[in-house]
C-alpha cells in the first residue's frame, strides 16, 4: 500500500505519521509569558539533536484543527527560557491532563496536580514531582510553515540538569531499569520502557563487524536464523573459529540423535544457535553453528 502523503489532508497526515513515527519520548514544557503567567504543555515531537552544546528540540506545532498556535510557543517568543521534563509512567496521566487546551492565564500546575519548584537559572518554574528536569535557553525558534499542522522548532540549550537521587545506580549514572520512562504512539497509545521490554543491543563501537555478506553461506542463506540474528553473529569482529574446548551437552545430544541425517542436523544446530542468540549468548552460538 502506498500512501500519497503529499495529496492528504493534515489530519490524514497527522493519523498516518503518528502512527508510524513512534515511539516517541515526551517532554513536558514549562513556559512563562512576559506578564508572569505559566504554562505546563506535553510534547511528543521531541528529541535530543546536540551533546555539545546540549541541544533538544521541541514542536509545538500550530493546531490542526483550527490552525492556531499554542501558549507555549508564544511564551518562548517573549521569553525564550524552557524547562523541560521527562515523561515517566509515575506522572503519565497528569502529564496527559497538562495536554488539555485551557484558556491563556490557567495554569495548569494547579489544573495536574504538580507542584511548582523555583529554577535556579531561568524563569519558569520546575515541575517538583519530575525524576528529571532541564533548565533550558532558547536558542532559536524556526517555523516550519503557517498551514495547519506546520512543526514550530523550538530549539533549546540545557544549562543544567536536575536528577532524582532515586533513579541512579550505584555509579551515579541514571540507570534506565529505574527511570520508568514513558513514549507516545498514534492516538490514545502509549508504552512504558520497564525490566518487561528492555534488551540491550551489542554497540560496534571503533571495531567493524564482519557483516552479514562475510558469514559463511549456509549461515547466511539460513531458513531458522532471522536478520536480527544474523546482524547479531556478523558484529563479531573477525570470523570465530572452532574452539577444540568447547562442550556443551545439547550440541553432544543433537550430534547423537542426527548424525545420519545431514539436513536435519544443521536443523537442529541452527535451532538451538537461534535460541542462544535470543538469551545474548552470541560466542557460543557461533561455536555451535561451526560444528557442523
Amino acid at each position: 500500500m502506498k500512501i500519497d502523503i503529499q495529496q492528504l489532508s493534515a489530519a490524514d497526515k497527522q493519523q498516518w505519521l503518528q502512527y508510524a513515527i513512534a515511539p516517541r519520548p515526551i517532554c513536558l514544557a514549562s513556559t512563562i509569558d512576559a506578564e508572569g503567567r505559566v504554562n505546563l504543555s506535553p510534547f511528543s515531537f521531541f528529541n535530543m539533536f546536540s551533546t555539545d552544546p546540549a541541544v533538544v528540540i521541541f514542536s509545538p506545532s500550530r493546531r490542526v484543527r483550527d490552525n492556531t498556535t499554542k501558549h507555549t510557543l508564544e511564551n518562548v517568543l517573549e521569553v525564550p527560557e524552557v524547562v523541560i521534563h521527562i515523561c515517566d509512567y509515575d506522572m503519565v496521566q497528569q502529564i496527559s491532563l497538562s495536554s488539555c487546551e485551557y484558556p491563556k492565564g490557567t495554569d495548569e500546575f494547579i489544573k495536574a496536580g504538580f507542584t511548582k519548584e523555583p529554577a535556579t537559572l531561568v524563569r519558569p518554574p520546575m515541575v517538583k514531582e519530575a525524576k528529571i528536569k532541564m533548565e533550558c535557553r532558547v536558542l532559536e525558534v524556526k517555523s516550519l510553515g503557517e498551514k495547519p499542522g506546520a512543526g514550530q522548532l523550538v530549539l533549546a540549550e540545557i544549562l543544567c540538569m536536575h536528577v532524582s537521587e532515586e533513579i541512579l545506580n550505584a555509579a551515579g549514572r541514571i540507570d534506565q531499569l529505574k527511570l520508568q520512562l514513558v513514549a507516545r504512539l498514534g492516538g490514545d497509545w502509549y508504552c512504558a520502557v520497564n525490566e518487561r521490554n528492555l534488551f540491550q543491543v551489542a554497540k560496534p563501537n571503533v571495531q567493524l563487524g564482519i557483516g552479514i555478506d562475510n558469514l559463511p553461506p549456509a549461515i547466511r542463506n539460513s531458513a531458522i536464523l532471522t536478520g536480527n540474528n544474523l546482524g547479531q553473529l556478523a558484529n563479531v569482529h573477525s570470523m570465530p573459529t572452532i574452539d577444540p574446548a568447547f562442550y556443551d551437552d545439547q550440541l553432544k545430544n543433537i550430534f547423537q540423535y542426527y548424525s545420519l541425517n545431514p539436513d536435519d542436523m544443521e536443523k537442529e544446530l541452527h535451532l538451538y544457535a537461534k535460541q542462544l542468540l535470543s538469551e545474548g549468548a552470541v560466542e557460543k552460538a557461533w561455536q555451535v553453528l561451526l560444528a557442523l
